[in-house]
Parts: structure tokens; C-alpha cells; sequence
């Protein structure tokens, strides 16, 4: 299969597939999936809105390129796959796909840190290094149900905004980047953020905050810290380690 994929696809197109495929099997390796449900979509170059997003049915340590969905902003197939798609997942991505050019992967997770700090009152806490770089741009997106209805999408338009991170309250995390390795990074610190959190409250409530001058020029200092190069500086070193272990996903 992998192969008769990767002969109806430009080399772009495939290239996306492995990335977005190695960012699942991340996801999976730090442990923020959730059995076969949440999402990563990322959209494909062209003016068509098409976007790969994963076979609803695989568990994200299964994904491989040849397995991603392509569909458009319809939920239409445009290429044949004996898969189908996740609704849910569906109604969240292409709302935000369709409302940002920028938004090229969109990665959402249930993960048990997210939910809990996502039932908190006031959210992420400004209390540690990686909590700065999320609330820098963090949105906040009241609990509806499962993402189902058309109705929804507006709303979380809005709440995203011209954001990178998103908290979906009661539900988890999603992350928006003009690339995977981007996203991937994004919610490493927005994941991080959450645990640091949790495990600070549980172990003393008197928690000390970070100076909100410093918050405002956190999106500075992650340039500075990463070259300007975002998720690309660490994404080489990450695939080299799944490659190590699984090199599946590329198939």
C-alpha cells in the first residue's frame, strides 16, 4: 500500500505524509493519545483546502503515511482509502483550516494533564518557564459536547482567534502552526505546562507567579531561544529517534 500511495502523490504531498504520520507516533510516545480518538490534521499546498488527517480506527502508534485520509473541507474523500474519519475530529480541524491560512497542522489531545487543568477555573497558571510561552497566545473555548454540529465552529473561530494555543474546556489541548514540527513543539510546552501545574498545586498552595512583563515578551524569547527555527530545531533529533525504534511511519 505504501508504495501505490506514494506513486499517486507529489513528493510535497508525501514528505507532508511522513511528518504528519511521525508527529502521531510522538504524540503516542509521550503519551498524550487517547486510544483512537483526538486528532492532527495538516493541510496540503494548494489552493484546493484539502488536508490529511488520521484513519479513524488506528491507534496513533499504528499511523503511517500511506494511512492518512485525504479530505476537503466538506469531509469528502478526495482520494480513494478504505478509512474513514473521525466526525468529531472533522468539525474541529476543518473550522480552523478554513478560517486560518496560517493554521498548516492543527493538533488536539485529550491528554489527563490538559482535561484537569482545563476544568480549572483559571486555566493555565503563569508559574513556570513553559507556562509563559502558552499563555503568551493561549485562547480559551467553553465546553459544547462532543464536536459534532456545524453550529459549533464559529465559536471556536472566535475563541481561537489569530492564537497558537487553544484550551478546550473540559475536553483538552490544541495547538495551531504554519508547520507540524511547529505544533508538535507548541504542545510539548502547552502539555508540560499542565503537568508542572498540577503537580506544584498538589504539593503546595502557596505558588509563586512569573512577572507579567516577562509573559508579554515570552514570544521574543522563544525566538531567541530556538534561532528563529521553531519545532524544526528539535523535529531532526525527534525523528531520528523514532527511526531508531519504528521507522514504519514512513512507509
Amino acid at each position: 500500500m505504501a508504495l501505490d500511495v506514494k506513486s499517486k502523490v507529489s513528493e510535497p504531498e508525501w514528505q507532508l505524509r511522513v511528518d504528519l504520520a511521525a508527529c502521531y507516533r510522538l504524540v503516542a510516545k509521550f503519551g498524550w493519545d487517547d486510544l483512537i480518538f483526538t486528532h492532527i490534521s495538516a493541510r496540503l499546498p494548494g489552493s484546493e483546502h484539502q488536508f490529511l488527517i488520521n484513519p479513524y480506527g488506528m491507534t496513533f502508534d499504528e499511523v503511517t503515511a500511506s494511512s492518512l485520509v485525504k479530505i476537503d473541507l466538506e469531509g469528502h474523500k478526495v482520494m480513494d482509502s478504505p478509512y474513514e474519519i473521525n466526525p468529531a475530529g472533522f468539525t474541529i480541524h476543518s473550522a480552523i483550516h478554513g478560517a486560518r491560512d496560517d493554521a498548516k497542522c492543527v493538533l488536539h489531545t485529550h491528554s489527563l494533564n490538559g482535561v484537569a487543568v482545563s476544568a480549572q477555573q483559571h486555566g493555565v497558571l503563569p508559574i513556570s518557564q513553559q507556562s509563559i510561552f502558552v499563555l503568551a497566545s493561549l485562547g480559551y473555548h467553553a465546553y459544547e459536547g462532543v464536536a459534532l454540529l456545524d453550529g459549533e465552529k464559529p465559536r471556536l473561530v472566535r475563541d481561537l482567534g489569530d492564537k497558537s494555543f487553544l484550551m478546550l474546556r473540559n475536553h483538552g489541548l490544541l495547538t495551531v502552526a504554519g508547520a507540524i514540527a511547529d505544533a508538535f513543539l507548541l504542545m510539548y510546552l502547552f502539555e508540560s505546562a499542565c503537568a508542572i501545574q498540577l503537580r506544584a498545586q498538589a504539593a503546595t498552595s502557596e505558588l509563586v507567579t512569573v512577572d507579567p512583563k516577562i509573559v508579554a515578551g515570552a514570544t521574543m524569547m522563544a525566538k531567541q531561544v530556538t534561532r528563529s527555527a521553531g519545532g524544526a530545531l528539535a523535529w531532526p533529533a525527534l525523528l531520528r529517534g523514532l527511526d531508531r525504534t519504528d521507522a514504519s511511519y514512513r512507509s
